[in-house]
C-alpha cells in the first residue's frame, strides 16, 4: 500500500511540474538555427621543428591549429603573434584567429625563436619552416596547400611583412621539410614594422632617441645582446645590417598583395611604418590596401571589433577563396 501510495506522490509531483499547479502546459520556444558556422576543433602545442642543435642553442617550436570541419580542404592562414621581438605567444589573439577560421580557414598560430637569445634571420627561417610543416602536413589537417597566406600583429606584422615580400627567396629557407615551398598568395600586416632604422620617426625627440639605443629590441634583433651575442650600438650604427632585417628592402615584382592596418594612437610603431610598405608595394604596382584606425593603440580591444575583423576575412576572401 505503502509503494502505491508513493508512486502515486510521484506522479502527482511530475504532473506539477510539467503542468503546472492548474494543469496547463507551459509552451516551449522555437529556435531556429540555420548552419552559418563550422564547428572548430583545437590542436595545441605541436611540434614543427626538429629540435636539433643550430649553434649554440637547442630549441623547440610549437603551433596551436583551429581547424573547421569540412569535407574539403580548406585555405590556410598562418597566423605570426607578436611580442616586442622579445616573445612568441602562439595563445594571444585567439578572437582574431576564431573569426578566421569560423569563415573557413585552417588558423596556424606559430612559435617563432625571439631577442635576447635569438637575432635576425633566425625568426624569419622559423616563419618559412612553420609553412613548409604545414604543407607537408597538410592531409593530416585537411589544408589546401595551395592557398596559404599570412597574418600578423606587431612583430608578427613585421614577420608577415618578410613572408609576403621572399616569395622565391630561397636565402631564408634553412633547415627541414625544403621539398616543400614556402611561398604564399597573400599577407596582412597589422602595426608592424617595415624599416628598422625608422621605428620612432612620427614622435618627439626624446622618444625617437629611445630607439637608438643598444639595449632597446630592434637593436638586439639585429646584432644580437651587446657584450654576450653582439657589439654594442644601435641600429642606426649597423646599418647594411639593420636594411638587411627590414622588410621594406625587399619589396619587388614577386612580392604578394598585402593588407596594412594601423592606428593613429599608436605610441611603440609609427604608423609611417606600414605606410612606407604600403606605397612601396603600390609603387611596383602590388595590390594592396591600408586602412588607419582612429583612435586604436598599439594592440588591444579595438583590434578585435567587426570592422577590423570583417577587413581581414575580406581581404583573404578575396586572395584566397574568390
Amino acid at each position: 500500500m505503502r509503494k502505491i501510495l508513493l508512486a502515486l506522490l510521484v506522479v502527482a509531483l511530475i504532473a506539477s511540474l510539467a503542468f503546472g499547479d492548474d494543469g496547463v502546459k507551459f509552451a516551449s520556444k522555437t529556435l531556429v538555427v540555420a548552419l552559418e558556422k563550422p564547428q572548430v576543433m583545437l590542436y595545441e602545442n605541436i611540434p614543427f621543428n626538429s629540435g636539433k642543435e643550430r649553434g649554440s642553442q637547442m630549441f623547440t617550436l610549437a603551433m596551436d591549429i583551429l581547424q573547421p570541419d569540412s569535407k574539403e580542404p580548406l585555405p590556410l592562414i598562418v597566423f605570426i603573434t607578436g611580442g616586442g621581438f622579445m616573445m612568441a605567444p602562439k595563445n594571444n589573439w585567439i578572437q582574431q584567429r576564431m573569426r578566421l577560421a569560423e569563415n573557413g580557414y585552417v588558423v596556424a598560430s606559430i612559435e617563432y625563436r625571439h631577442a635576447p637569445l635569438s637575432k635576425f634571420p633566425l625568426p624569419v627561417e622559423d616563419c618559412k619552416l612553420a609553412i613548409r610543416w604545414l604543407r607537408a602536413h597538410a592531409d593530416q589537417y585537411n589544408i589546401d596547400p595551395e592557398r596559404v597566406g599570412v597574418l600578423g600583429n606587431s612583430a608578427g606584422g613585421y614577420l608577415s611583412a618578410f613572408m609576403g615580400v621572399l616569395n622565391d627567396n630561397k636565402e631564408f629557407d634553412k633547415g627541414d621539410f625544403l621539398e616543400y615551398s614556402s611561398n604564399i598568395l597573400c599577407a596582412a600586416d597589422i602595426f608592424g614594422i617595415s624599416e628598422l632604422m625608422s621605428i620612432g620617426d612620427d614622435y618627439p625627440e626624446e622618444q625617437r632617441k629611445l630607439h637608438d639605443s643598444p639595449g632597446i629590441t630592434e637593436a638586439m634583433w639585429v646584432k644580437g645582446v651587446p657584450g654576450f651575442s653582439g657589439p654594442d650600438g644601435g641600429v642606426k650604427d649597423f646599418p647594411e645590417e639593420s636594411k638587411k632585417a627590414s622588410p621594406l628592402y625587399y619589396v619587388s615584382e614577386k612580392t604578394v598583395p598585402m593588407l596594412f592596418m594601423h592606428g593613429d594612437k599608436d605610441v611603440s610603431v609609427s604608423p609611417s611604418q606600414t605606410d612606407k610598405m604600403f606605397q612601396a608595394l603600390k609603387a611596383q604596382g602590388i595590390e594592396a590596401e591600408r586602412y588607419v584606425v582612429p583612435g586604436a593603440p598599439h594592440g588591444g580591444a579595438f583590434w578585435m571589433q567587426e570592422p577590423v575583423l570583417k577587413v581581414m576575412v575580406d581581404f583573404f576572401d578575396k586572395y584566397m577563396k574568390k
